[in-house]
């Protein structure tokens, strides 16, 4: 009797102890599935600071706000191929009531995404411009079998492409959490606090999962491998040529991809001149995975064959956030559309008249005058942290400090401090006669100090974004008036021109003694004036598109980048935002617009003169835009530039409205874009996205 309560006692701690360990698994797995590291992870949850500085001392006040909402799975649909085109039908479940009245329907439901991504054209954004061979068969894979491996002969590409992989993975990683996915479908690669995943030289495979400064294992669910079609998924990516880092306008953006499924293994091949080849090609394949939200898994087209190169070199977007201020991480948001449109040039007009957040080691006056607030700032650390990570996504960002117009609130404190007027008729009224919009606020063209400010931010500007071979000026809307209160000269527009060529020799000073291969300027009615150099500056043209400016400038030999304020103005359309003068430009550019607007076709350039457009770039001036709002006023708008430049598809132009299938492949990315945590517009109701060409 004492053997068998021994026994008893033995076998009730036994029980306890596996009762113990269950809880333990159960509670481990029921933690947040998968935590997205890094500063790349803005995709899960989107942070916003209220004036926050990214990267500061201080700014951990922040406010989360919920992620854009992902379209919910649809149940009462499913989706069937028809003369490639997906037709939508009622699905009704087997083990639904409804059933014992109107029956089951046949087979598992197929969501719209597979269908639409299996049935019909291609759908990548923007299209490729060689040859685009892709079949209709998938192949449902798991993150952590994805694999990276990199041949070049140059460290500083490879370490670049590591970079570039990890967000690809984090971005696929972060679409599971949206999704709601199991653990088992999630990434269990080694990520260090920073969202670098962990790899020596060559490495290509990763271990157990590390969260924070600790490691910690987490005890996933046995997968059935039998829901999967590969075991192994490999992305190989050679770059043949370029050693460089750093975008330019020579540099070679095209790839050829492959992918192949053999057995149970997926292979991706990649072939590109330069990184930022590599880069676009890893952004084509993400537009090749989805989510399949019936079998709850990643999806992948397991055949293709494409050939790709952009049609223009410089594909640009501006934001102004001198108007508003834009936090760190909205702009890293706006980054990430960029990448995966394929834009690879960020304007950035950190200053205007209204406010001057950029803080200047040599003269912080600047920002203490200038800045709305001590908090709406941009640091070094903060250029550098977005600088580095528009590097990671193909990115080159471009600074503008505009001069010598456009430049008041912050230029102000000259006097004080033994400068002299380093600006005139800086909130200067009735500001209609000194200025094109309050407040005003001119450069001082005769102050040597001014032009010694200038340098020191040229020279800050280089060190924090890295070489670059084009660097913008800024040069527009020069108000004589302002001026002439000050100075008697007979023709007050050598004072632009000598200010033109001080700020370049500036710019010269701050690069070493060597100006960047081109320098822009806004056009105005200065710009036909015979006093900068064809040889040296380019013009960035922002009037309308029927303008004479842009013939006259095509003729006098100078390189352009068209902004036409009647296509790619993306703040048009809104209203008059103040009760005097002119204050809006209308009406609104729709996402069509913008994607038909083809003006060297317009121009009827000849061969020769194409070879003067550099490209053009999409712009976002911020009277009526804030945070709340940027992402709706620049996507899926900026998307349709992109693939404008990108591809600059020719047989549309002469229909007034875009094809079909257009339509749809915008509807797929602005989807995409949604997944990503762009809160993009709507395109159409979601009626015509669930009925494909019932609506166009």
């Amino acid at each position: 009797m004492a053997f068998t309560g021994s026994l008893r006692k033995t076998l009730f701690g036994l029980l306890l102890v596996m009762i113990f360990l269950v809880m333990l698994l159960y509670w481990n797995e029921n933690q947040s599935p998968i935590k997205p590291a890094g500063s790349a992870m803005l995709f899960a949850r989107i942070f916003h600071r209220e004036g926050v500085v990214g990267g500061s001392e201080g700014s951990e006040a922040l406010v989360a706000l919920p992620p854009p909402k992902v379209n919910s799975p649809e149940k009462a649909w499913t989706y069937k191929c028809v003369n490639n085109r997906c037709v939508r039908q009622h699905y009704i479940e087997p083990s639904d009531p409804e059933s014992a009245f109107g029956g089951s329907t046949t087979g598992k439901r197929v969501p719209f995404l597979t269908c639409t991504m299996t049935c019909g054209p291609i759908n990548i954004w923007p299209q490729p411009t060689g040859k685009a061979s892709i079949g209709s068969k998938a192949s449902r894979f798991r993150l952590s079998d994805v694999h990276f491996n990199v041949k070049t002969a140059h460290k500083p590409v490879e370490d670049l492409l590591w970079d570039a992989f990890r967000v690809f993975k984090e971005e696929l990683r972060a679409v599971l959490v949206a999704r709601g996915a199991g653990a088992d479908e999630a990434d269990s690669s080694t990520v260090t606090e920073n969202g670098d995943a962990a790899r020596g030289k060559g490495q290509q495979d990763v271990g157990a999962k590390v969260e924070g400064s600790a490691a910690k294992i987490r005890f996933y669910k046995a997968v059935d491998d039998s829901r999967y079609d590969v075991d192994r998924f490999d992305v190989r990516i050679n770059v043949l040529k370029s050693p460089e880092i750093h975008l330019t306008m020579q540099t070679d953006e095209g790839y050829n991809m492959t992918v192949g499924h053999t057995a149970r293994s997926l292979v991706v091949k990649v072939f590109a001149n330069s990184f930022f080849g590599a880069k676009h090609a890893l952004t084509t394949l993400q537009q090749l995975i989805w989510f399949d939200d019936e079998e709850r898994i990643l999806k992948v087209l397991n055949k293709a064959l494409i050939e790709d190169v952009p049609r223009f070199n410089f594909r640009g977007l501006m934001l102004d956030t001198s108007r508003h201020y834009f936090s760190v991480e909205s702009i890293k948001r706006t980054l990430v559309g960029m990448s995966h449109s394929k834009l690879n040039r960020f304007h950035w007009h950190i200053t205007d008249s209204q406010s001057f957040p950029l803080v200047s080691k040599h003269y912080p006056q600047l920002a203490q005058y200038g800045a709305y607030s001590d908090r709406e700032i941009y640091t070094a650390d903060d250029i550098r942290d977005i600088v580095q990570f528009a590097r990671e996504r193909g990115i080159q960002v471009i600074p503008e400090i505009d001069a010598p117009a456009h430049a008041g609130n912050g230029w102000d404190w000259g006097p004080k401090h033994n400068l002299g007027d380093l600006s005139l008729c800086i909130n200067q009224q009735p500001w209609s006669y000194y200025c094109g919009e309050p407040p005003c606020g001119q450069l001082n063209p005769k102050n040597n100090n001014t032009y010694l400010i200038l340098q020191k931010l040229y020279e800050e500007l280089l060190d924090l974004t890295g070489p670059l071979d084009y660097f913008h000026l800024g040069g527009d809307e020069v108000n004589l008036e302002c001026w002439q209160q000050h100075f008697n000269e007979s023709d007050m527009r050598t004072l632009w021109c000598d200010f033109m060529q001080q700020a370049y020799h500036r710019l010269q000073i701050a690069n070493k003694g060597v100006a960047p291969k081109m320098v822009a300027v806004w056009s105005s009615g200065l710009t036909n004036y015979p006093c900068l150099s064809k040889n040296s500056f380019a013009v960035q043209v922002w009037g309308g598109s029927k303008w004479q400016e842009n013939f006259q400038l095509i003729s006098a030999g100078f390189n352009l980048v068209i902004s036409h304020v009647d296509a790619w103005y993306l703040d048009c359309g809104f209203g008059s935002w103040r009760s005097t003068a002119e204050g809006a430009c209308s009406p609104y550019r729709n996402w069509q617009t913008v994607y038909k607007h083809r003006p060297w076709d317009e121009m009827k350039l000849t061969s020769l003169q194409m070879r003067q457009i550099l490209g053009g770039e999409a712009c976002l001036w911020t009277e009526q835009v804030d945070e709340s709002t940027l992402d709706s006023r620049l996507w899926p708008r900026a998307a349709a530039l992109a693939e404008r430049l990108w591809t600059d598809p020719v047989e549309e132009i002469y229909s007034e409205s875009v094809p079909k299938d257009t339509f749809n492949r915008m509807s797929v990315f602005r989807n995409h874009l949604l997944e990503l945590g762009l809160r993009a517009e709507p395109i159409f109701p979601k009626y015509c996205a669930q009925n494909q060409d019932e609506c166009v």
